[in-house]
Parts: structure tokens; sequence; C-alpha cells
């Protein structure tokens, strides 16, 4: 016979009957659900969006934008990438940290399962200033006043109690390992109430590392050059002074560093402005010296013309020899090993030059910026030092390039002059030198006067210092918190309650192995189902009584209908009852269906025990145990009547039972004696209930199928597994048990089992 087509199809109503049946599930579900988000509301308060955003300025208009790249000394050009590095730094962290205290964190208990974060306004303060500096680990302070104003504390580290101490006053010390803590009331402590507070307490590193964890820094978009601080926490107060304060030492540091490189190019000018002077003043006193000495006087008439025609070459000579010296002094300033990165503050005429000491500038400015910020080992700070060398290495090799052009060019000038003065012949040896020393000196007030005029430029800068960083938005809370609401946690706790019973009624119908209800064994078995038998609590062996109208009653009745159904021909009589492991009541049945069918007029009824290696009918009847069929097996001279036994209580239901337990179980069910015993019971009875050993266990049931008409399977609800129902499959399809039907054991007592009339002196819960 073909298995059951399992439909496709869900039952709706099946399921929500399922559902409603265990209704309690629903409840205990939603209340627990509802209770989880109630107490995670009271333990995770709302949180709030702190934000606030700065530009990093490019600075185009700066003074010194012409002065050989010196702007980007003073910080115009910023990159952004590199100044989200110095914001976020641990060093600008720490500094705040250290100002506002954050490295301290008070928690204030408003009620049961709640606190909050107290700022900038606490209660209860934990004092220790020096311990913060050099503290690594977290010190959890748990403080509690009572009304009266004493005060117990106590000190945990790393999970361990470092310090407890009782019915203070405060203030009062803690000492711990890690130092000597005072707790001590601030001016708002409520004077008359009682106060629990929990503050944690760190060093400033710690402190830092905590802020680099909570504070997002990142540039909303690629194209601007805009800043954006992030902190999420659940006081905004908190985190509105703690981004301000960011920014603050932010501009404060950079404004710092601006004017230290501003300071360093203000001494270099300063000292070559010195020198110059020294220098001017020695040639100013060299031509007083020479005119005194030589009385030199003007040009006579006859050498104006030619005086006047050489102008020319002796201007463009200055101004050649102008460009050597500031050549030459480039040059000395990056070969002096001490300027190694420091900027080039001379601007050299030749483009090329000009150029290449931009560009050096750009990368001494980005190393400074970095190097404040980076160790010494930095793999970026290591690139850019390998860079400046390179690029210092072309500029020199290009001023080299550029002195020797400048020198050619002032010989030729000179050969120039030379030819013009050859043409002044007539004009005094004396005023030709006096004029080459009127030249000279002319040549160091041009430097002095450009010296003197960068120097006023760097002081004016200095003097108006302003940071890369200007704030867009100062810390501002967003409207709406973070998260869900109460409201929204509490519905949806509401409908995870409601679903959680059914996910686990289905991960439980996925897992389980037993057997629950009589639809698990119809959708399984393609067998017949015979009927069933519900629980019964009486405690009785034998519950089956002449005008009793009780549930197990009425379904043994039900099950000896349908019993006589099967049995449709005259010669059926034998019924024999199996299961597939003891405990699932099959001697209960048939004991109980014996004694049912005994009750029908005029029918005699034997009940035959022949689970032969584990005997229970004469337990469970009351009776002896001896003699019994495997002594009439075992003894050829006994005869059939002296196994047979009257059950008591009952006219026509007789039993045999197994009698002794015997050494060879096997042979005595497989020997003929059987079938002629089977062949005279057939003649005196007209049912013979037998009891046969479990199938899943042993074989004897297989041996003595011979002498049965019909054989009722036994599976018992919350029993049975689903493993079972595949061996009864697998007998029912090979037809190894004849004319099988299925009982199911152990259900609920329904309404419906007793019709309610009758005296139902027997009715039982």
């Amino acid at each position: 016979m073909a298995k059951k087509n399992s439909s496709d199809y869900i039952d709706v109503r099946a399921l929500l009957r399922k559902y409603i049946s265990k209704w309690y599930y629903f409840v205990v579900s939603v209340l627990v659900c509802g209770m989880l988000g109630f107490v995670y509301c009271r333990m995770n308060p709302e949180e709030y969006a702190v934000r606030a955003n700065l530009l990093i300025q490019q600075d185009s208009m700066n003074p010194l934008a012409n002065f050989g790249g010196l702007e980007q000394l003073f910080g115009a050009n910023g990159y952004v990438d590199d100044e989200i590095f110095v914001i976020s730094s641990h060093s600008l962290y720490r500094e705040v940290a250290k100002e506002l205290q954050v490295n301290k964190t008070h928690y204030v208990r408003d009620g049961f399962l709640k606190s909050h974060l107290a700022y900038p306004e606490f209660p209860i303060d934990v004092v220790a200033p020096s311990v913060a500096d050099t503290l690594r680990t977290t010190v959890v302070f748990k403080i509690k006043v009572n009304e009266a104003g004493k005060a117990d504390i106590t000190a945990k580290a790393k999970r361990h109690t470092i310090a407890k101490i009782k019915d203070v006053t405060l203030p009062a010390v803690v000492k711990t390992i890690y130092g000597d803590f005072t707790v001590d009331k601030t001016a708002v402590f409520p004077k008359g109430e009682e106060v629990s507070t929990r503050i944690i307490f760190t060093g400033y590193d710690r402190a830092a590392e905590l802020l680099a964890k909570d504070i997002t820094v990142d540039i909303p978009s690629r194209k601007s050059n805009v800043i954006t601080l992030a902190f999420d926490t659940h006081n905004s107060d908190y985190g509105r002074a703690i981004l301000n304060a960011i920014l603050v030492n932010y501009n404060e540091r950079g404004i710092i560093e601006k004017n230290q490189q501003g300071e360093k190019t203000a001494l270099f000018l300063k000292d070559r402005i010195d020198l110059l002077a020294h220098d001017l003043n020695l040639a100013e006193s060299d031509i007083q010296r020479y005119k005194e000495n030589n009385r030199i006087i003007d040009v006579v008439a006859e050498a104006t013309y030619q005086t006047e025609k050489k102008g020319r070459v002796e201007a463009e000579l200055l101004a050649a020899e102008t460009n050597l010296e500031i050549i030459k002094m480039t040059r000395d300033f990056l070969a002096d090993s001490v300027n190694a990165y420091d900027m080039v503050p001379l601007n050299v005429s030749n483009p090329e030059v000009q150029e290449g000491i931009k560009g050096y500038n750009e990368l001494v400015m980005r190393r400074e910026s970095l190097r404040r910020n980076a160790k010494p080992q930095n793999y970026a700070l290591r690139q850019l030092d390998k860079q400046i060398e390179m690029m210092r290495a072309n500029i020199q090799s290009s001023l080299a390039k550029a002195y020797d052009g400048a020198s050619i060019q002032l010989n030729e000038l000179r050969k120039e002059k030379s030819g013009a003065d050859n043409k002044l012949s007539n004009i005094p040896t004396h005023e030709r030198e006096y004029l080459n020393m009127k030249r000279r000196q002319e040549v160091k007030q041009q430097l002095y006067l450009f010296l003197l005029q960068r120097q006023e430029e760097t002081a004016m800068l200095l003097a108006n210092s302003v940071p890369k960083g200007m704030v867009i938005d100062e810390a501002f809370t967003l409207t709406e918190p973070l998260g869900l609401s109460m409201k929204w946690i509490l519905v949806i706790c509401f409908f995870i309650g409601l679903c959680v019973p059914p996910v686990g009624m289905y991960i439980y119908q996925l897992l389980r192995d037993k057997v629950e209800s009589r639809e698990d064994i119809e959708k399984a078995l393609t067998a017949p189902i015979l009927g069933e038998m519900c629980l019964d609590a009486s405690g009785r062996s034998l519950v089956v009584a002449d005008r009793d109208s009780s549930s197990s009653n009425e379904l043994f009745r039900l099950l000896r209908s349908n019993l006589q159904f099967m049995l449709s021909g005259k010669a059926d009589k034998v019924v024999l009852l199996t299961s597939t492991q003891s405990g699932e009541g099959k001697t209960f049945i048939a004991i109980n269906l014996a004694a049912s069918l005994s009750l029908l007029e005029g029918k005699r009824v034997l009940l035959v025990g022949m689970d032969i290696r584990k005997p229970q009918v004469a337990n469970y009847l009351g009776i002896p145990d001896s003699p019994g069929l495997t002594s009439y097996l075992s003894q050829p001279d006994m005869s059939v009547e002296s196994i047979i036994s009257a059950v008591p209580g009952f006219s026509s239901f007789d039993v045999i039972v197994a009698g002794p337990i015997p050494p060879n179980p096997s042979e005595l069910l497989a020997s003929g004696k059987i079938d002629s015993l089977f062949t005279e019971l057939r003649k005196r009875y007209d049912y013979i209930i037998v009891d046969s050993a479990p199938v899943g266990m042993v074989s004897d049931t297989f041996t003595v199928n011979r002498i049965a008409d019909a054989v009722i399977y036994v599976t018992r609800i919350n029993h049975s597994s689903l493993s079972d129902l595949k061996f009864i499959e697998n007998i029912y399809e090979e037809k190894r048990l004849r004319n099988m039907s299925v009982v199911v054991n152990g259900t609920k007592v329904k309404r419906g089992y007793g019709y309610g009339y009758g005296n139902g002196s027997h009715e039982r819960k």
C-alpha cells in the first residue's frame, strides 16, 4: 500500500487552534519581552547626537605668497587629511581630558535600574590630581550616602575590590594600591537626601583613548575642506563641552605652531640684517675715508657724455651682482646642515629655482605639521624626509647652474663696463675706484632694505596670526534622540513576544523526537488506526467494568467495535498485541480489551500472556504467575485446563499467564505445541487476546505471528519516537504482521468520550 499523500497546504485553522490552546505561552512571552524591553529602557537612557563643523581655510591672500613659497610656513593651503590626524591626535584628546576633567565619569542613580550621566554638576567627586597622570587602569567607585550623611565607599579595579570603607563622613580618603583618592561632596550635594553614585576614574591617557573611540572625525565631502566631529552621548551638555574644547585646543595648537615657524624666520632675518648693517657701515666708512684721503670731486664736464653712456651697463651690472649674491646666500643657507628642515626665505629671480624653492617649502611645512603628531619612526615622516633631501639636492643643483649663469652674465657686463671705462681713460683712476666702492655699498644697501621689508611683514603676520580652522558650527545637539523611543521599544517587544511562541513551537517541532498527537501517527503511517486510549488517572490496571461510562470505558468499547469489524470471518478469533518497546501500554490495553470483549453477551474471552521474557499480565491482574504458558510448553504431561485461570469479577473472562521465565524462550515459541494449543483454544473461546513481546526488542512476535488472525500495534503519545513510526511503517508495508492495525495510547481526555448519561459512577478526571 502506498503512503498517504501529504498536503502541501498549511492548515491555518489547525495552527490557530493549536496557538489558542497554548494561549498562556503567548501571555508569558509578551509579559517577559515587555519586561525585558522596560528594563532595557531603564538601563539605557536616550542617546543624543552632538555635532560640530570646522573649515580648514585656504589662505591665498598671504602677503608672503611671492616670497619663495614662504606662505606655506604660515599655514596657508592646509592639508585636510593631515588635519584630521591632528584634530584626533592622542595628545590633543589628552589635553581636553585634563582640561575638562573628563577622566572622571559620574553616574547618579535616579531610581530602580535607572541612572544618568551627570555633567557639569554632580553631587560627589573623587579627587586625585597626581594619580591621573600615571594611572594605567580604571578604578570604579561606588558611593552611597544615607540621609544622615554617612557614606559607604567601595573601590574596584580589574573586577577586584581594592578598598572598602563604611559609615564614614565625607570628605574621606580612600587608600589604594594606585594611590590615595579623596571622596568629597560638591556644592550641589542635596543635604538630607540619600545619594547613590558610581564614579569611573581613569588616567588622562586612558580617557584620551576612550574619547578617540567615541568621537568620529571625518570629511563629509571630498570636494570640500570641512571637517565634521560627531559624538553620540547620553548627556548633550557633556558632548558639547568636549567637542568645543577640541576645537579650541586644535586652533590654539595651530596658532602656536605658526608662531614657532614665524619666530624662526624672524630670527633668521634679524641675523642677516645685523650682518648686512655691519657690512654697510664698513662700506660707507671706506667711501668716506677714500674721499677724504684722495679728495675726490665730481667728474669733469668732458667725461659727462661717457659717464651717462655707461649708466645703463652699471645698472644691469648692479642687478646681476645682486642676483648673484642672493643665489650665493641661498646656496650657503641650503648647504648649512643647521637649516636642514627650515624654510628657504630668499627669493631667487631664476623661475626654475623659485619654483623648486616653493615646492621645497611646501614639503618642509607638511613635515613640520606631521612631526608634531607622529613618532620619529613614522613611515609618512620618513618618506617626507627622503623627498625633502631629494628636493634640496635638486635645488642645490639648480642653484649651481643659476650661479654659473649669473657669473657668466656678470662677467659679460663687466667686460662691457671695462670697454666703457677704456673710453673714459681721461677720468682719474681714483674716481673709478670711488665708483666701485660706491657700487658695492649700493648692493649691500639694496639687500639691507629688502630684508628689512621682509622682517616687517613677518612681524605683522605674527601679530595677526589666525588659526587654520574656522569654526562653522560650534557643538550642537540634534533635536531627535538616537535610536527608538521607549514606546516603540515596547511595541517591538510586544510583537516579538507574539512571535516567540510560534517560532519556539516550530523549532521544537523540528527538534522533537517523540510523538505528540494522533495526527502525527496518522501522517506517518498508512496502517489503519483501530482506535485510541486516553490517559487514565485511576491507578488501576483493569479499568473496564460493566455499566461504567467513563472515558476509558467508552474508548475500549469503541476499540472493541472496530476490532469486531476487522475480525469479519467466523474463524478469526486470535488477536495479537505488540509494540515497539516496553512502556507503551501494550499489556494494559490487552487486559482491558479482553475484559471489554468479555462483557458482550454469550462471548467467552481468553487472555494469553506470551511475553515470556518480561511477563506482566499476572502482576496486573493480581493472580499467581505459575503454572503458565511456559510450564505447559516445557512439560509434556501438563493439560490445558491446568494453566487456565478465571479473572476475578468476570464470568466469561479467563487468562493464561506467561509462567516462569524460561532459558530458551525463542525455542519454546517456535515449537509445534503452540499451534496445537491455539487449535484447542479456538474451539473453547470466541476471542483470544495475546499479549506478545515488543517487536523492536526481540523477534518473538514475528515467531508467533502464524497463530494470529489480526495484530494490534500499540503506540503511545510522548513515548513512541518518530523513528519507531518509520519502523512500524516498514513492518506494515512488508506485511510482516497479519491484518495489522494501530492503537494510539496516552491521548488526552476529550469531551465526547463519555456521553453524559448513565450513572457515571466510575468517571475519573
